[in-house]
């Protein structure tokens, strides 16, 4: 087989995080999950086919969405990244999936977007390089769309309460699931690993303050594992030695 020429487009490292987005993570780690080797540029949602991020070029082969760039790698290289699981685990890892995909994802979004001072230290920074003039209107166009993507989700229509309620719940039941294990589904890691990486991540990170990372912070088996995933994925990345603390 020749080697593969597969480019992964995402984002740059923000927000004390290898890729401020969990869904470019997930695809990335799932590629060495895979041992597929690759390149990793630059891009900006606009930009993608789908307006969203991850995409990849697979040798000329376009895949959008990392669901989809997932079943895509594992087709065409013969891969099964959920190897060792029985078919009730990999509907309860789709499920896990969904969780974090569907729910306390869009909770992460909204302190990370919504919440004035989270907004002001991050996403806002976005745009520093538009011309002055410009940004604050660029500022206020970015922070109502993605109200609009939360109140179309539906959870952007509660209140700040709500969502932190809503969020934590997610939160307890992943750590009541991962339990004592280094991974969601045992001693190594599978394909809904990469996304309760990337999702919890996000939420932990010492960038933002939210009641999403005091709930997470709160359960020593989560703090551990987003560190061990950190240290076998992103071992150069500095804030590995922080959760490790």
């Amino acid at each position: 087989m020749n080697t593969p020429q597969i480019t992964l487009y995402g984002c740059a490292p923000a927000f004390d995080l290898p890729d401020p987005s969990p869904f470019v993570t997930k695809t990335e780690v799932q590629l060495q999950m895979a041992h597929l080797p690759y390149r990793k540029v630059f891009a900006i949602p606009p930009e993608a086919p789908k307006g969203k991020l991850p995409y990849i070029d697979d040798d000329g082969e376009v895949v959008c969405d990392s669901t989809f760039i997932r079943a895509h790698l594992e087709r065409k290289y013969a891969l099964d990244l959920d190897a060792g699981l029985d078919t009730r685990q990999r509907a309860e890892a789709w499920a896990v999936e969904r969780l974090l995909e569907d729910h306390l994802y869009w909770a992460m979004v909204w302190f990370r977007w919504v919440d004035p001072d989270n907004f002001a230290r991050g996403p806002a920074h976005f745009v520093d390089r538009a011309p002055e003039e410009s940004r604050q209107q660029l500022r206020e166009n970015m922070q109502a769309a993605k109200r609009n993507e939360l109140h179309a989700h539906g959870l952007g229509r509660h209140s700040r309460e709500q969502i932190a309620e809503l969020g934590t719940r997610s939160i307890d039941a992943l750590a009541t699931l991962l339990g004592e294990r280094d991974h969601l589904f045992g001693d190594r890691p599978h394909a809904v690993d990469a996304i309760g990486f990337g999702v919890l991540a996000a939420v932990l990170t010492p960038f933002f303050d939210s009641p999403l990372r005091t709930a997470a912070e709160r359960h020593p088996n989560l703090v551990a594992y987003v560190a061990r995933m950190m240290h076998v994925y992103y071992p150069a990345h500095a804030w590995r030695q922080s959760l490790a603390a």
